[in-house]
C-alpha cells in the first residue's frame, strides 16, 4: 500500500550533481609567470655583475703583478748603466756621421803625385772648397812638349780623383811649354772612412798555408869539418 510519503527529504531535482566542468579563467596564472621571469632575470643579472666584478679584480691583480715584475726586471738591468750605454751609442753614431762626411785631402795629393808625368811639373795650386761636394782646382805648370800635355790630359781623364781636366793657355817658352789647368775633384774618393777601411784591409795579415818542399834524394849534404879529407 502506497502511503505517498517520500523516503528522502532531498528533492530529486536538487540531488542531481552537474557533471559539466567549470570553465577556468585564461588570465589566472599570468602574474605568477611574470614574477617568476623577473626573479630569474634578477638572479642572472646579479650573477653576471658578480662575475664582472671578480674578473675586474683578477685583471687588477694581474696588472699589479706584471708591474712588479717589470720593476724587478728594470732593476736587474741597471738603469744607470743603460743610460750610459745609450749616451755612448749616440756619440758613436754622431762620430760615424762626422767621419762619413769628413774629407781626407791627403788622398788628393797622393793621387796627383801618382798621376803626374815626370815630364810635367806644376808651379802652383789653388783649391776651391767652398762647396765640399763640388771641389775644383786650378794649377799652372810646365811640360817638356805638347805630347806630354796630351798624355797628361789622358791620364787625368782616367783618374778616379781628378776628372774633367781642361788645359788652356798653352805657350811655348825656351824652358818648355807652359799651361794652365782647371779640373774637378771627386769628393766621394776623398772620404776619410774609405781611407781608414782601405788602410785596415791593407794591414790585415794574409794567412797562407806553409808549403812543404820534399827533400830530394840527390841533394848533396855538405861534409863536416871532422870528416873532410886532410890535404
Amino acid at each position: 500500500m502506497e502511503t505517498g510519503i517520500q523516503s528522502s527529504f532531498i528533492p530529486k531535482e536538487a540531488g542531481k550533481v552537474s557533471s559539466a566542468p567549470r570553465p577556468i579563467s585564461s588570465g589566472a596564472g599570468l602574474p605568477e609567470l611574470l614574477i617568476l621571469a623577473s626573479v630569474i632575470l634578477l638572479i642572472a643579472s646579479a650573477a653576471l655583475a658578480a662575475g664582472v666584478f671578480l674578473y675586474q679584480q683578477f685583471l687588477g691583480g694581474q696588472i699589479t703583478s706584471k708591474a712588479a715584475q717589470l720593476k724587478r726586471a728594470e732593476a736587474a738591468f741597471e738603469p744607470a748603466l743603460i743610460q750610459q750605454l745609450t749616451r755612448l751609442d749616440d756619440r758613436m753614431n754622431a762620430s760615424e756621421i762626422l767621419l762619413g762626411g769628413h774629407l781626407a785631402p791627403s788622398i788628393f795629393f797622393t793621387s796627383l803625385d801618382q798621376a803626374t808625368l815626370t815630364t810635367v811639373s806644376f808651379n802652383d795650386l789653388t783649391l776651391n772648397a767652398t762647396d765640399p761636394r763640388a771641389i775644383s782646382i786650378k794649377m799652372s805648370g810646365i811640360a817638356r812638349s805638347i805630347n806630354s800635355i796630351a798624355l797628361q790630359a789622358d791620364l787625368f781623364s782616367k783618374n778616379s780623383v781628378i776628372y774633367d781636366p781642361i788645359f788652356a793657355g798653352i805657350d811655348h817658352q825656351p824652358d818648355g811649354v807652359r799651361f794652365s789647368l782647371t779640373a774637378l775633384v771627386n769628393t766621394d774618393a776623398l772620404s776619410y772612412s774609405q781611407m781608414i777601411n782601405g788602410v785596415q784591409q791593407a794591414a790585415a795579415p794574409i794567412v797562407t798555408e806553409p808549403v812543404q818542399v820534399p827533400s830530394s834524394p840527390f841533394t848533396e849534404t855538405p861534409a863536416s869539418p871532422e870528416t873532410s879529407p886532410q890535404q
